[in-house]
């Protein structure tokens, strides 16, 4: 990657390889923002960056809850559950011996 100086700002210039929707989606967004794909770029990776760090973990977890509440997962079913899963783990665990013995 070459680094060009300019009096403004320092870019690299880089390659990627995206795959076609992905472009397209970056062609709609430098339209719609009357900007370059390079700009668009930086604006949607910036703003991604600059969300709140745990904000993708909040978003797992919303997830989670709304996967729970399609399958009715409650604390009961999901303690039975967990002990179905531990007695079938210790039933079907082998201790495995040293090999030549």
């Amino acid at each position: 990657m070459a680094i060009l100086a300019s009096m403004a700002s320092e870019t690299i210039k880089g390659t990627y390889s995206l795959d076609v929707e992905t472009v397209r989606a970056l062609e709609r967004l430098a339209r719609r923002w009357n900007v370059s794909k390079s700009e668009a770029l930086r604006r949607v990776i910036q703003a991604s960056a600059a969300r709140e760090p745990h904000e993708a973990g909040r978003e797992a977890l919303r997830a989670l809850d709304d996967l729970q509440r399609a399958l009715d997962l409650t604390d009961g079913t999901a303690a039975a559950w967990e002990a179905r899963a531990r007695s079938e783990r210790r039933r079907t665990a082998r201790r495995r011996e040293p090999a030549g013995r």
